[in-house]
């Protein structure tokens, strides 16, 4: 399909993304209820396109009778935030030791490669659940442990790019004129490679909230009630059938927001490789 190009994929990307980034800034504005706040009286509300739904609560209640719009908008605070910086911290340590490994060579390549070999033999999700499972689910836990279960594939990148680049004249220059290896590294080597970065870290950014996500639905991320798309996805499971539309639509919010994220990211690399593109 050419007309669904690489640009036509970064717009599509960039107004999933950049929607659920407003409902996420704005979720106090936006809520029109307080996610937290149970009432009885109108639990397993159904949504408006339902018979018996109401406008009052537009996507229907939950079990407890909170709203699930509000949930869902605040849900997505969580989702963001925690896929943004676990992608920030595996950008910035995976792509350290690649630098380190790549300009320096010899031994330290060596540990830090095989180091690399060896992490990436354990499956991340279940090195996930075993630090969550021991430390606990919050915010900070989810960021780190999610962040340095992906990290192994930014050091290769860099690894191989710093190799590439360390024999290129400028790199040579800068040597000869008496720059550190450090200064080399941070303001010669990694600029020529971000846009390669930028692209992987965009795509691991849907990576990490498909994972942030699936701890929650097994009860390993942030505890309930907290208001996370995973923990709405779980109270959704036990009634399928009677109420299926929580399930449902917290499906559908973490679909979209990973498709536009994955969209993005498959959109830049295409215009980054145009080779790429023109294979398809």
């Amino acid at each position: 399909m050419k007309w669904f190009g690489p640009r036509l994929k970064i717009q599509i990307g960039i107004v999933l993304v950049l929607g659920m980034c407003v409902l996420a800034i704005f979720a106090p504005l936006l809520a029109p209820h307080d996610p937290y706040t149970q009432n009885l009286m109108l639990r397993l509300k159904p949504p408006v396109w339902d018979d018996r739904g109401s406008w009052a609560y537009p996507l229907g209640t939950d079990n407890f009778g909170r709203d699930l719009l509000s949930r869902l908008i605040y849900g997505s605070r969580l989702s963001i935030v925690v896929g943004l910086m676990a992608m920030l911290v595996a950008l910035t340590f995976g792509t350290t030791l690649g630098l380190v490994a790549g300009y320096l060579g010899g031994r330290t390549e060596q540990v830090i490669m095989r180091f690399a070999d060896g992490y990436q033999a354990i499956p991340e999700i279940l090195l996930a659940i075993v630090v969550v499972a021991v430390f606990g689910g919050g915010v900070v836990v989810l960021v780190l442990v999610l962040g340095f279960a992906g990290w192994e594939s930014y050091t290769r990148v860099a690894f191989n790019l710093t190799r590439s680049l360390r024999e290129r004249p400028f790199v040579e220059a800068a040597v000869a004129s008496g720059a550190g290896g450090r200064y080399v590294m941070w303001r010669h080597i990694l600029p020529q490679m971000s846009p390669v970065l930028t692209v992987i870290a965009t795509l691991q950014v849907g990576q990490l909230i498909l994972q942030e996500t699936a701890l929650s639905f097994l009860g390993l991320g942030l505890p309930p009630p907290t208001a996370t798309w995973g923990n709405i996805l779980a109270e959704g499971r036990d009634r399928l059938l009677v109420a299926p539309w929580i399930a449902n639509l917290a499906g559908i919010a973490i679909v979209l927001l990973v498709l536009g994220v994955n969209l993005l990211g498959n959109g830049l690399r295409e215009t980054l490789d145009p080779r790429r593109a023109d294979r398809r």
